[in-house]
């Protein structure tokens, strides 16, 4: 009775407990019968390719490799999910930096890079050192005043020629036969004046003999004076076309040198007569004993600069040689446009060194302006406010009021707004405005 309740309980207790728990079975070991219950005995099953659940004697077998997969299977997925959660957190992380670099970096390429100049120091000579031009202090295109062709010139280009001489011969058939017409025709006249005249003197004759009438004399004194008119008519029309015939010779009006020629054998001429279009002259002379130069003086310097006074002029094809000069005139008004006032200085040239249309640099004396700072013409600003340059300080634009003291073209002296340690923008945009942040070249 009591093997067979032990028995019992034994079924019982496989029937409930869970198959392939941790991937184990338990055995019931029935060899001992003789006991007061079953021995149940906790060996792990044998592994088997198929389980089997029995309640009356054998084991229970259950399948252990899918017991061993369920487990490592959540574990793998696991593993897998941290893997790829890392994965995005890191790509999401990698790109929000980047988006910082990018950010600061066009931040970085938006601010302006300007490139920056220091004042160099100095003192002031006293000297106004400005550009000006060459010229002749005569220069005459020579045109023909009357039609025809060339026959022969005499000079050409670099050709000294003294007043009076002869240049050049034109042919002028049709003016030669019109005068040909005129002298017919003043002759013509004359003979006809002379017949007046004796008819006249006949018919005053006869009227004191009352042999003719008054009405009659009158007429014979009156075609008399008109025949006279006449002949000045025609004497006139022969003194122009001669004078037109004379223009057939091309004379020298002063002596100078020939600095072009516009014209060869053959060519037609046409006179230069009541400002013909067509008419080009036949050369340009130039009197270069003398040269003029035009300088422009800024308004500040225009007091400074008077009529009669001395400047020195130098140039580039004559290093370190001067060439004295005189102040001859002024224009006595300032230029609105250029804010400058035209001055003439007249330059001696006996050996004809200087060249008309030569750049030369004038050299005006004027009262020193003391202490100074020496900075490019290029970091200039023209502001409503007045002379203005951008300094760098901080890393931001700060726009200084200067006052210039002379300007050297290239460079100009400042007496007051700038020290030896201010970084000066070099050709300032347009734009540059008060407190702009900018970087500097090179740094």
């Amino acid at each position: 009775m009591n093997r067979e309740n032990g028995r019992t309980m034994l079924d019982t207790e496989r029937d409930s407990a869970p198959l392939g728990s941790e991937g184990h079975g338990y055995n019931v070991d029935e060899t001992n019968q003789d006991g007061p219950g079953d021995r149940l005995t906790g060996a792990p099953a044998a592994p088997s390719g198929h389980g089997t659940h029995g309640h009356a004697g054998g084991s229970v077998p259950v399948n252990a490799s899918e017991a061993r997969l369920g487990g490592g299977f959540w574990l793998g997925l696991i593993v897998l999910l941290l893997v790829l959660a890392g994965i995005i957190v890191y790509g999401i992380h990698k790109r929000s930096a980047a988006d910082v670099v990018l950010t600061q970096e066009n931040k970085t390429e938006a601010i302006p890079e300007v490139r920056v100049v220091y004042p160099t120091g100095g003192t002031s000579s006293g000297t106004l050192s400005l550009p000006g031009n060459t010229q002749a202090f005569v220069d005459t295109p020579i045109y023909s005043r009357t039609n025809g062709y060339l026959k022969k010139w005499y000079f050409d280009i670099g050709a000294h020629v003294k007043q009076g001489q002869l240049m050049a011969t034109i042919e002028t058939p049709e003016v030669d036969q019109q005068l040909q017409v005129a002298q017919a025709d003043l002759k013509a006249a004359q003979a006809n004046l002379n017949l007046a005249n004796q008819t006249s003197a006949r018919y005053t004759n006869l009227l004191k003999s009352n042999s003719v009438s008054k009405q009659e004399t009158d007429q014979a004194v009156s075609d008399a004076a008109a025949k006279e008119a006449a002949v000045e008519a025609s004497e006139a029309a022969v003194r122009r076309l001669q004078q037109l015939q004379s223009f057939e010779q091309i004379y020298a009006p002063y002596s100078g040198v020939v600095t072009a020629r516009n014209t060869d054998i053959g060519d037609l001429i046409q006179g230069g007569l009541n400002g013909s279009a067509a008419a080009r002259p036949l050369f340009q002379l130039a009197e270069i004993g003398t040269l003029r130069v035009f300088v422009s003086v800024p308004e500040s310097y225009s007091t400074f600069v008077r009529d009669g006074g001395t400047a020195t002029l130098t140039a580039d094809e004559y290093p370190g040689q001067t060439f004295e000069g005189k102040i001859a005139r002024n224009a006595s008004a300032i230029d609105p446009a250029t804010r400058t006032l035209n001055v003439e200085v007249d330059v001696p040239n006996p050996g004809a060194k200087l060249l008309p249309g030569a750049y030369v640099m004038v050299h005006f004396k004027v009262p020193s302006a003391g202490s100074s700072l020496t900075i490019p013409s290029n970091t200039l600003l023209f502001r409503a406010q007045g002379m203005q340059v951008g300094v760098v300080r901080n890393g931001r634009v700060q726009l200084v009021p200067v006052k210039i003291s002379a300007d050297h073209g290239a460079t100009v002296d400042v007496s007051s707004g700038l020290s030896r340690d201010d970084a000066i923008i070099l050709d300032p945009s347009d734009s540059l405005t008060n407190g702009q942040a900018v970087k500097v070249a090179g740094r």
